[in-house]
């Protein structure tokens, strides 16, 4: 399992990278980082709900009700472009992070430094 305050920190850009690739809903997001995690990230709607509410109030995202497949009336969320500004930076700030830690345990392809 990875440690949840490294999991707490990747909340935002998760969620804002999964949005980008189109929209969907809450519980959909849930599945998918599981599935790309291999299981070692698991969200739960207690932690995934209130995180979605506070990305829309700062307008990252936002909201509209759909009918599903089955019929069901599901809440989807779409990336903004204020969202899609602050993947951006999100990116910068992970891959420098990656690249200073890849130097210091002295990993193939530290890679070099983002502007911010």
């Amino acid at each position: 399992m990875v440690s949840q305050k490294l999991i707490a920190a990747s909340y935002v850009p998760i969620v804002l990278s999964l949005l980008n690739e189109g929209d969907t809903y809450g519980y959909d997001l849930i599945k998918q980082i599981s599935r790309l995690s291999e299981e070692s990230i698991r969200w739960t709607p207690g932690k995934l709900y209130p995180l979605l509410h506070d990305m829309e109030s700062e307008g990252l995202l936002e909201a509209t009700w759909r009918t599903a497949h089955n019929g069901r009336e599901r809440k989807y969320y779409g990336i903004t472009s204020k969202g899609e500004r602050s993947l951006q930076r999100a990116k910068a700030d992970w891959l420098n992070v990656h690249a200073v830690l890849s130097r210091l345990w002295k990993l193939d392809g530290g890679g070099a430094l983002v502007p911010a």
